[in-house]
């Protein structure tokens, strides 16, 4: 069992669990995108989660990272970044760093990642994780990740990895003619993933799965008090 005292975390551990994970979670419920499997099946998970709660990285749902923050659970990390179609020359904005994980599967597909996040204490050790791992294709920065990263845009892809009451069309706005944006959209207490691609002046909307992630909040998301 997960928190059996006799059981050492260490890389082996960490291999079984990613091997263990893409098979039941991932796999059986759909996931075929051979580079999405492969990425999560590489990154360390373990590594971005709080030390006490290690024995779980691999379990089947989101955890809390503190701030009222959470890590999304491996499935929802998986289809969100199916859905994104993220390609070896894309350049990719995440609004949400939380602990970085999903910045780390982003880096092994994409040229360069950007990614934003609001609480100065989370995207720094998100940042440490990430150096410690090697990972240098990656651009933090603190701010508010609902107006996206003017200086930067347009990217090909944008994933928005806290709950908005719409898609943000600031963040549309940043998209390239062509280039997805993956994003958690509905009320507070849920909501529903949709993917928007961008032709021309033209938004394309799916709806996929239903889901539940913190709020975004900023001036294109909600206020502090989830209005």
């Amino acid at each position: 069992m997960a928190d059996d005292p006799q059981i050492t975390i260490d890389d082996e551990w960490g291999a079984r669990q990613r091997v263990r994970m893409v098979e039941e979670q991932l796999r059986a419920r759909g996931i075929s995108d051979a580079r999405v499997l492969a990425a999560m099946g590489a990154v360390p998970r373990e590594r971005f989660v709080p030390a006490s709660t290690r024995f779980q990285a691999y379990d089947d749902g989101a955890l809390a990272v503190g701030e009222g923050q959470t890590i999304s659970q491996p499935y929802i990390v998986g289809y969100m970044t199916a859905e994104l179609d993220v390609g070896a020359e894309h350049r990719v904005l995440e609004v949400g760093t939380g602990t970085g994980y999903q910045t780390a599967v982003l880096a092994r597909l994409a040229t360069r990642v950007y990614t934003v996040e609001r609480l100065p204490r989370l995207a720094q050790a998100a940042a440490e994780t990430l150096a410690a791992l090697g990972v240098a294709n990656v651009v933090t920065r603190v701010g508010d990740g609902s107006l996206g990263w003017p200086e930067e845009a347009p990217f090909d892809r944008i994933i928005v990895t806290a709950g908005a009451p719409g898609v943000p069309q600031t963040l549309l706005n940043q998209l390239t003619d062509g280039g997805i944006l993956v994003a958690p959209v509905g009320e507070l207490s849920s909501q529903r993933l949709v993917r928007v691609v961008r032709r021309g002046r033209t938004f394309h909307e799916r709806p996929g799965i239903g889901c539940r992630f913190v709020k975004l909040i900023g001036g294109e998301g909600w206020n502090e008090n989830g209005s």
